[in-house]
């Protein structure tokens, strides 16, 4: 493979670029988009009400990415929603000749999706210009040769037509993230990389004290990837370089887009390095026949989806990867949740995991820095087993004090996702360290809450040092001995004197159980700050997020004091509780919860992903249904088309009986919903 990949020719691009074509304005008012679509061009003027959060979803909504090829040009935006509207069409984008698309602040936040870059890419788009980037789209964009600015100044450029320096998208970026640029994407460089056009110096960062993330990082710093050489003393904000991976995990949605590439670049013979520390799942799409509607089954979205399991099985197969496949003997499910598994069977602390998809820092919870790439840097790494980094800045979360009995870790979340400081975006692309001694009497399930959401957060990643409760997790999960558990844990602590970005200080006494409106997981209230009585009409309680034996504990405590008094879920609810491995449902099995469930009306869901990306029971059919889930977002369109609020296990589960949102208290029955 490495021989053919050296007299593979490559070259840097010419150091001048011109868009020929037009500009598409994402602007907040439907009309505007129309108007664009219709042929009419809009000047620029920092008056115009541009689309802000524009989440990958809405770019390629899930059923989209079944697609992974060119197809996919005839689909950028499709999710797009304007007030109440969603006002581009399929092929739109295509026809109309854009060749730049302007939006406003954090744009691509949300999954890791490559499709939604490639998407655009493939409609005509060479140019994205937003107020601010969020971190993986942005990377995806630079690996796929797609470029990007936050400089408004060029638009005009780009409508005169000028030619315009290559090096306007790579001023003030890293020595890696310019030569990527220069040379059209990651694969090419990585080329350049193993020929020797690309020579990298490690960083020469003095002694210093390092935060728990950025120890991690140095000890995986890749020196010298010829002679296998890795760590370094020291590393800061800003050294940029690649860093050795412990393992490399994707699902269906992901493996076969990244393997079409990996067979077409390197060889249909080709073999992935080190496939022992590689994991595929089926884990997104195992409920999808009995959730796609009758009329996305006439156009041929199923036969397209079940494709892409049949292509992820053959490349496993081919090439001795694991895979955590899909259940058989006509049940719906899968074995685990990607992320689920990955936390009970294979993260260490101290390790470096990269996974495609955005909520791989649910193995921080255990120490790690784990964190979400594209398709094409998980291509990469089958070949160089490394991922290109820039180390970031470091944020300290810090929650002190006593919660009350029914707050979680998810309400820490939707506490932190609404400070100023991470709704405007500071937090983006930031390696993020939960602490306090409120943390620290979390359970590793209630921890992998708060890494998971990090992705909320915008992060980099998130991770808390580990501890005690950590070498006990690793005895009950992996039968380690405590002086083996202890071990992997030892010297896995910021040092005194570690520089932080940013301190956020959350009081735990202050947190109460939390509400997020619908459309992002940022619009967090307290529940008794809602305004009425809001009806539910779904329940969901699952996911990554949410489907931890922890979660089954808060759901069987709410619904195990509704069994004594005799209530079952409200009528015309529909209550989904899915785990997210076979391991949790023994759990749930063994201490008589799947009983329970059954007793009061709920209807238990074997592992998948469903519902949390519109693919499995608990997806709302109409805008007007309303749904209360513990799953990690809520944006436009995420799980169906209705009102989607986000909140902790306890408030989902006492919702679900009472039928209108409520939190959860102790010993007290909530009201009767009026019936009529």
């Amino acid at each position: 493979m490495l021989a053919a990949l050296r007299a593979r020719d490559v070259h840097r691009l010419p150091d001048r670029v011109r868009f020929q074509g037009r500009i598409l304005f994402l602007t907040a008012d439907p009309a505007l988009i129309r108007r664009q679509l219709e042929g009419h061009d809009l000047e620029w003027t920092p008056a115009l009400k541009l689309r802000d959060d524009i989440s990958t979803d809405e770019i390629t909504p899930a059923y989209i990415c079944y697609y992974y090829d060119e197809t996919l040009g005839d689909f950028p935006y499709l999710g797009l929603k304007c007030g109440d509207e969603f006002p581009i069409p399929r092929g739109a984008v295509r026809r109309g000749g854009f060749v730049a698309s302007v939006s406003g602040t954090r744009r691509g936040k949300g999954s890791s999706r490559e499709q939604s870059p490639y998407a655009e890419l493939s409609a005509g788009i060479k140019l994205v210009v937003a107020e601010n980037v969020e971190r993986i789209y942005r990377e995806n964009c630079q690996n796929l040769g797609l470029l990007v600015t936050t400089d408004f100044s060029i638009l005009e450029r780009v409508r005169q037509g000028e030619e315009i320096p290559l090096a306007t998208f790579s001023r003030g970026e890293g020595e890696i993230t310019r030569g990527i640029i220069e040379y059209g994407g990651l694969f090419n460089y990585n080329v350049a990389r193993l020929q020797g056009k690309v020579t990298l110096r490690p960083p020469v960062t003095a002694p210093r004290p390092m935060t728990l993330g950025e120890k991690i990082l140095a000890r995986h710093w890749v020196v010298d990837p010829a002679a296998g050489r890795v760590g370094v003393p020291s590393v800061r904000p800003g050294d940029e370089g690649f860093v050795r991976t412990d393992i490399r995990f994707s699902h269906e949605y992901v493996t076969p887009m990244a393997a079409i590439f990996f067979e077409q670049l390197v060889g249909k013979d080709a073999k992935v390095v080190d496939p022992g520390s590689i994991l595929m799942f089926r884990d997104h799409l195992t409920f999808l026949p009995e959730a796609m509607t009758p009329e996305r089954i006439k156009e041929g979205l199923l036969d397209v989806a079940l494709e892409l399991e049949k292509k992820q099985r053959a490349f496993a197969e081919r090439q001795g990867i694991k895979l955590y496949g899909e259940l058989r003997l006509g049940h719906h499910g899968s074995e685990a949740i990607c992320h689920s598994k990955i936390l009970e069977a294979h993260a260490e602390p101290g390790q470096v995991i990269i996974g495609s998809d955005s909520h791989t820092p649910h193995a921080g919870a255990v120490g790690c820095v784990a964190f979400g790439v594209g398709t094409t840097a998980i291509f990469n790494s089958w070949i160089t087993q490394d991922v290109r980094l820039t180390v970031p800045e470091t944020v300290k979360v810090v929650v002190r004090g006593q919660k009350p009995d029914n707050v979680t870790a998810k309400d820490f979340m939707l506490e932190i996702l609404r400070q100023p400081y991470v709704k405007s975006g500071k937090a983006i692309g930031k390696l993020v360290e939960y602490c306090g001694d409120a943390v620290e009497k979390l359970s590793v399930d209630e921890r992998a809450t708060m890494t998971n959401m990090t992705a909320e957060v915008g992060g980099f990643t998130g991770y808390v040092a580990p501890d005690a409760r950590t070498v006990e997790y690793l005895m009950e999960y992996r039968g380690l001995t405590r002086a083996a558990a202890e071990a992997l844990c030892a010297g896995l602590a910021s040092e005194q004197g570690a520089e932080y970005c940013e301190v956020l200080e959350i009081d735990a006494g202050d947190v109460r159980p939390m509400l997020a409106l619908p459309g992002d997981p940022g619009n967090g209230i307290p529940i008794d700050d809602a305004r009425g009585r809001i009806r539910v009409d779904i329940a969901y309680a699952g996911s990554c997020t949410a489907g931890k034996k922890d979660d089954m504990d808060m759901y069987a405590r709410v619904l195990r004091e509704a069994a004594a008094r005799g209530a079952r879920v409200a009528p015309g609810v529909r209550f989904y509780i899915q785990s997210g491995s076979q391991d949790v449902k023994r759990y749930c099995e063994e201490r008589g919860y799947l009983e329970l469930f059954r007793q009061v009306g709920a209807t238990f869901l074997e592992p998948s992903c469903g519902a949390c990306i519109n693919a499995g029971p608990g997806v709302s059919k109409t805008r007007e249904e309303v749904t209360i889930s513990a799953i990690n977002r809520n944006f436009p369109g995420r799980s169906g088309p209705g009102q989607l609020y986000l909140a902790n296990p306890y408030t989902v589960a006492a919702s679900a009986i009472a039928g209108y949102v409520t939190a959860w208290e102790p010993g007290r029955a909530p009201a009767l919903l009026p019936t009529g």
